[in-house]
């Protein structure tokens, strides 16, 4: 658990210390106490025990709803409000670059008038990074809790825009070998990029009308806020528009490289078929003069035997030219 004391108008920081072994939260629910009016709260969790935050949701008056949802962390993005605290909830994302695999955790982001908590799961955790803008600006810190919201949304739409770059560097790499002279099958790597890219997908759509709405800010939110939520929209909507032309071009790489694999296989089976029809000529020749009848034409003859040799090495070559001719082998 972290915490942190911002002073509105001043954006002033004070850290409270939060993670002793004698009881951090106590530390941190004693400073909530001591709030003054111009102060709010920051409180930071990672993966926090269910009795943890039961005692600091009770304290910030937060709904069983909101706090069940934190625990389990396996929501869509989404926005709820319970009385006077705003929970919001957002994905985050980050590309494994080695396994080429799009993983996925969560943030919940709690408003009250005078907190901002945020919950996190997953590897990748956006706070430290947004409290290091807040840090660096501190007149954004001066408007209130709901300059910790704008600043987690705002990083965790960066890292989407960062990941759909390294998707379609992946797949530019995957287009490239599928265009390629080599025969590679790559039904399962396009495959398994478009199921990434689904997850990716199911990330960033439902928070397109989250963020929509935020930009609308309530009457007791700082107007100020509503151009840097435009801002964060716009950043995520071209991310939205990316990832949708990524699943669409991925869908395209499929077709044609089944398409590819559909020719391949026609030229297999045309090269078999020619080397048949070639092969035929001999085996007739061959069946004809096996058949071992006593009375049969040129079985006597001195040069029968070269003979049906020329003839079955002239029917061979004359099809290997035409089928040469053709494009079958």
């Amino acid at each position: 658990m972290e915490c942190a004391i911002y002073r509105e108008q001043t954006g002033e920081r004070e850290n409270v210390a939060a993670r002793q072994e004698d009881g951090g939260c106590e530390s941190v629910l004693d400073r909530l106490a001591e709030l003054k009016p111009d102060e709010f709260a920051w409180i930071r969790l990672d993966d926090p025990r269910e009795d943890e935050l039961q005692r600091l949701g009770k304290h910030l008056k937060l709904h069983p709803l909101a706090i069940e949802d934190a625990v389990q962390a396996h929501q869509r993005p989404k926005q709820e409000r319970y009385g006077d605290v705003l929970a919001v909830a957002v994905k985050t994302l980050w590309f494994v670059e080695r396994t080429a695999e799009v993983e996925t955790g969560e943030v919940m982001i709690f408003l009250g008038r005078s907190f901002a908590l945020t919950v996190r799961h997953g590897a990748l955790d956006p706070t430290v990074e947004a409290a290091r803008r807040l840090e660096e600006a501190p007149q954004m810190a001066g408007l209130g809790p709901v300059s910790v919201l704008h600043a987690v949304t705002d990083v965790i739409v960066d890292a989407y825009a960062e990941a759909a770059a390294q998707v379609r560097t992946d797949l530019t790499e995957l287009e490239r070998c599928v265009f390629s002279p080599a025969r590679d099958d790559l039904t399962e790597q396009i495959y398994s990029l478009k199921r990434e890219v689904v997850e990716f997908r199911d990330a960033v759509q439902p928070l397109v009308p989250v963020v929509q709405h935020l930009t609308a800010p309530p009457d007791d939110w700082p107007q100020q806020m509503a151009p840097y939520f435009r801002d964060v929209l716009d950043h995520l909507t071209r991310t939205d528009t990316e990832v949708r032309a990524l699943d669409d071009l991925l869908g395209s790489v499929l077709d044609a490289h089944l398409a590819k694999v559909g020719t391949w296989q026609n030229d297999d089976m045309r090269r078999i078929s020619a080397w048949a029809a070639i092969l035929a000529v001999p085996t007739l020749v061959a069946g004809v003069y096996g058949m071992n009848f006593a009375h049969m034409p040129e079985l006597d003859w001195r040069y029968g035997y070269p003979c049906a040799l020329a003839v079955m090495a002239l029917g061979a070559g004359l099809l290997y030219r035409a089928f040469r001719r053709n494009g079958w082998l």
